[in-house]
């Protein structure tokens, strides 16, 4: 039998709820990740280039750790793994504050921060080295030096493939369907499974996701041009994956 098309079951019933609450649910767990993964990629990506060994080093270990082991192991390992080797007052709150989200919040922002490092090294690494030597020069310490004069340069020259990956984390978030966060491909899938519609449903999630992420780049596009420093690009390692 040919496919009956019905449109109408995106905002009837409880439909167009669920696609509106997964939006938010995506949203708040892209923003929140994303927040985690910068906060992470700066400091380990910084450390990443310091001289002193032992930070370098830790540093590195936190991104070859947690980039070169797949998403979806680090759902299950902060969802499965992490809580039960926690105090048993820590669990009690965590299971009545949604540990699903937490724990797919968590996954995204390591798993990011890790990748957020290199870009960070990157654009740290493609200043040249008379900018930093001049910065020490005028009496700032190594610490000042690159809080006041390397991040800023930096965080303006990496906004493309700091773009990218933010449009990765915003896509990734869908995988922690697979540890019941009722994020948007979950709230699609449940409309999938009540209306059986399954091409309606899957549409409207794609082109939801397709619009968040034109947006985003546009915006990005934007900022890239107000702050662009002519001549300097960031040359991000390609050892990046």
């Amino acid at each position: 039998m040919a496919y009956q098309f019905d449109w109408s079951v995106l905002w009837t019933g409880q439909s167009g709820f669920w696609l509106l609450q997964g939006l938010f649910t995506t949203l708040r767990l892209s923003a929140l990740a994303w927040l985690l993964a910068a906060g992470l990629g700066i400091v380990s990506g910084a450390l990443r280039t310091v001289a002193f060994k032992p930070l370098a080093a830790l540093a590195a270990l936190y991104v070859e750790s947690f980039r070169n082991v797949p998403l979806l192991v680090w759902m299950f390992f902060w969802y499965f793994a992490v809580p039960p080797a926690l105090p048993g007052p820590v669990q009690d709150w965590l299971y009545g504050h949604g540990i699903e989200f937490l724990a797919g919040m968590f996954a995204l922002g390591v798993y990011h921060g890790a990748r957020f490092s290199e870009i960070i090294r990157g654009g740290i690494q493609s200043i040249p080295k008379t900018q930093f030597e001049a910065a020490l020069s005028t009496g700032l310490t190594t610490a000042q030096t690159y809080r006041l004069v390397i991040l800023p340069i930096t965080l303006r020259l990496i906004i493309p493939p700091a773009t990218n990956e933010s449009l990765n984390l915003l896509k990734n978030s869908s995988v922690a369907l697979t540890i019941s966060v009722a994020e948007l491909t979950f709230q699609t899938r449940q409309i999938e499974a009540y209306t059986a519609k399954a091409f309606e449903a899957l549409t409207a999630g794609t082109l939801i996701y397709l619009v968040l992420c034109l947006t985003i780049a546009a915006i990005m596009a934007r900022v890239e041009r107000r702050v662009a420093i002519p001549g300097m690009i960031a040359r991000v390692s390609p050892a990046e994956h």
